[in-house]
């Protein structure tokens, strides 16, 4: 590999917080393979419709990625984060992003791995989860089956799913329930509720 492209893969791009404590704090991202953070304008609109539910809340984000969901949930008053990442390169500046915005590891826990694997193992009562994989790896149905299987969802947690817009239709839990949905070209937001 040639000195170049190893600086191009290692080179760094950005994330904005835009609301709460660190409104408007820029954090860095690795430009890794897959890495899609989430849009500033997906992200308002996902925490204009989280906007009661954020404080307090306990919160997974299963493909963390540049963190860009977690780190904005935890800005908008969540208790704690757990962060599936993955890339360790990428796990690596979620650590690093995480201190430099002051959460300890209780508040914001980077946990390394295949987001399935870990889900496999995941067995903590979450109030809000985030399910934003790389696009075109058919990772949301295997996701939502382990969620639902390992009894992390109670009543009222809400999941919010991100995908491509062309993806596969979705086998859904009885008990989840449509409550907000939004598409663009390419990204298509729904919001879940468990009844």
């Amino acid at each position: 590999m040639t000195r170049a492209r190893k600086q191009a893969n290692s080179s760094t791009g950005s994330i904005r917080i835009i609301g709460g404590s660190h409104r408007g704090r820029k954090l860095p991202v690795l430009n890794a393979e897959g890495l899609r953070p989430t849009t500033d304008r997906t992200k308002e609109t996902l925490f204009n419709w989280l906007m009661l539910d954020v404080q307090d809340a306990s919160c997974l984000d299963c493909f963390a990625g540049a963190g860009s969901l977690g780190f904005e949930a935890l800005s908008r008053g969540a208790e704690v984060v757990s962060f599936m990442e993955l890339d360790k390169q990428a796990a690596k500046q979620l650590m690093a992003n995480s201190a430099l915005l002051k959460y300890s590891p209780e508040q914001a826990g980077i946990l390394q791995g295949n987001t399935l694997h870990l889900l496999s193992q995941f067995s903590t009562t979450v109030d809000i989860i985030f399910i934003d994989p790389p696009f075109q790896h058919n990772l949301v149905q295997p996701c939502i089956t382990l969620i639902d299987s390992r009894g992390i969802v109670k009543l009222g947690t809400k999941i919010y799913i991100e995908r491509e817009v062309n993806g596969d239709l979705l086998q859904l839990p009885d008990r989840w329930r449509l409550i907000k949905d939004k598409s663009t070209q390419q990204v298509s937001a729904q919001l879940y509720v468990v009844e």
